[in-house]
């Protein structure tokens, strides 16, 4: 990639194309890669045949309110809970207005081939079938939460890495947290902020959990699972059912 486009090249119509042209050369969901071989970090055991154990698993929304920067489930059932009830500001992979927010389970209903309540139930399935002690924790991440303003919170790109700190000191059991009735949030002092322009008030509206507004979030979640239909595991009622009494505590 360059920082200037080429003076000719074909877009991704298959037309000639020039900076002139007036349309863009890319489609808007398009992804530029790389052979992962080339990345100068990657772990040794990368193409290992016997695969390499998973210690977590991070599901990714795009919501300006509500949502905090990062939240640990209570357990595999939680989590997939969690990932149930994900929703995302419609980007352009998805069909629709740019910007809506709508239910997006795991962050993949652009990707999912089956029912979605059938899907669900396979990730509870994964936990029967596990020592539990050997399942990967979960977490839900939002890097797009905004002010009253209107701007994000977070710096989001590399400082992200930050957060994926907290992760693992979650996982090895070092990290500090608070209980929410969404799940586990980072305390103010357990986030990694050294270095980093960030103030206490913008790091405590980051990582709140407002119990009010997560109310209307269950009238929300209610609808999207009546949507979901039959299919839907009881146990993500159940689920709903928890998050509503630990609400109204």
């Amino acid at each position: 990639m360059t920082d200037e486009p080429p003076a000719n090249l074909t877009d991704w119509k298959g037309n000639a194309w020039t900076p002139e042209s007036g349309t863009p050369a890319a489609h808007p969901n398009a992804r530029f890669t790389t052979p992962a071989s080339q990345c100068p970090s990657i772990a040794p055991e990368w193409q290992d045949p016997a695969g390499v154990p998973i210690s977590a698993i991070l599901f990714g929304g795009r919501r300006a309110t509500n949502v905090p920067l990062v939240t640990q489930s209570f357990d595999w059932q939680h989590g997939t809970f969690l990932g149930s009830i994900m929703s995302s500001e419609k980007t352009a992979a998805a069909a629709g207005t740019v910007g809506e927010v709508r239910f997006d389970p795991f962050a993949m209903v652009p990707f999912m081939g089956y029912a979605v309540g059938d899907y669900i139930n396979h990730w509870l399935e994964i936990g029967d079938a596990t020592d539990a002690a050997k399942l990967p924790k979960l977490f839900w991440v939002n890097w797009f939460r905004k002010s009253d303003e209107g701007k994000f919170l977070w710096p989001g790109f590399g400082e992200n890495s930050r957060v994926l700190k907290w992760v693992l000191e979650r996982v090895v059991g070092t990290g500090d947290a608070t209980e929410t009735a969404i799940g586990y949030v980072p305390t103010l002092d357990s986030l990694d902020t050294d270095g980093l322009e960030i103030d206490q008030v913008t790091l405590q509206q980051l990582l709140s959990v407002d119990n009010d507004a997560w109310r209307g979030e269950v009238e929300l979640i209610n609808d999207h699972f009546d949507f979901v239909g039959e299919q839907l595991p009881q146990a993500m009622r159940d689920e709903l059912e928890n998050l509503e009494k630990r609400l109204a505590g």
